[in-house]
């Protein structure tokens, strides 16, 4: 897909973080934007700011918990219904949860699965052939630096988004040469409200510890290098020099070294900053 212009593009969690910013940055060559989340006011807020500036821009507003299976149904019967002409799907959406694996609330556990990989995958398989009739299109799935390692006291969303990539991965092999390209994007630290989210109640703020401000890439710089990758038509967009670096590293390590560096409970409540701070929606 080699530009955006008068596409019709669908974003799963554009309330808010890369997902809005995806629909900002999109506005200005987009036809049609389909803006997905559970906030109905944030969504309506966003169509607002979007035609002010883009009032040619078509933009509908679909308030949708893809946690629940039986909501994520109706989007896609919302989609075939209205005969929408379907260029590029933005699999944004996601949670998280931060602690010991075995003191999680299942049912969280539950909505983090379903969202980060059911809805995801279903989403890909129910729209594939819309984006098959109207070729070139592409799917962007929003996977994390956490898809590369392991991490303690994240555990199901790191596993979460090593699936995401295994499966964007998979899926770009199987649909080569079709004209649907599949892109993933591996963000590290993003200041987004994902943080606060993935926080459990009765934790304290510094019990989520940031990763080092190099670390950091902007919003904007995400969503943009994102929509960069996904129009050269890249496998894999991982934001920033120094995230980049990091997954080097941890890509030439053997995982008997990099267990090493995996504090016990006890221990990591004792230093400073290790836990990373992985937010993307």
């Amino acid at each position: 897909m080699k530009d955006f212009l008068e596409s019709t593009a669908l974003i799963t969690g554009a309330s808010s973080g890369i997902g809005l910013e995806m629909a900002r940055q999109l506005a200005p060559m987009a036809a049609h934007l389909i803006l997905v989340a559970r906030r109905r006011d944030r969504l309506e807020e966003l169509r607002q700011e979007l035609l002010g500036t883009n009032p040619e821009l078509r933009v509908d507003c679909q308030c949708v918990d893809l946690a629940d299976k039986h909501q994520v149904g109706e989007l896609i019967a919302w989609l075939r219904d209205n005969q929408v002409k379907l260029d590029f799907l933005i699999n944004n959406a996601g949670l998280g949860d931060h602690g010991p694996f075995e003191a999680s609330d299942w049912e969280r556990v539950e909505r983090i699965l379903q969202v980060n990989v059911v809805a995801l995958t279903e989403l890909c398989h129910r729209l594939i052939p819309l984006l098959r009739r109207h070729r070139p299109g592409a799917i962007l799935n929003v996977s994390s630096v956490a898809s590369f390692l392991p991490v303690p006291e994240m555990a199901v969303y790191a596993a979460t988004k090593a699936y995401v990539s295994s499966f964007s991965e998979a899926l770009r092999a199987e649909l080569r040469g079709t004209g649907i390209a599949v892109t993933h994007l591996c963000p590290g630290p993003v200041d987004t409200e994902f943080g606060e989210v993935a926080q459990r109640e009765g934790t304290a703020p510094e019990d989520f510890r940031p990763m080092p401000a190099m670390f950091k890439v902007s919003v904007e710089r995400v969503a943009r290098q994102a929509l960069r990758g996904v129009a050269r038509d890249r496998a894999r967009v991982l934001p920033g020099f120094w995230i980049n670096v990091a997954v080097l590293g941890v890509a030439l390590s053997p995982m008997f070294l990099l267990r090493l560096f995996f504090p016990s409970s006890a221990e990591r409540a004792q230093l400073p900053a290790l836990q990373p701070r992985l937010a993307h929606e």
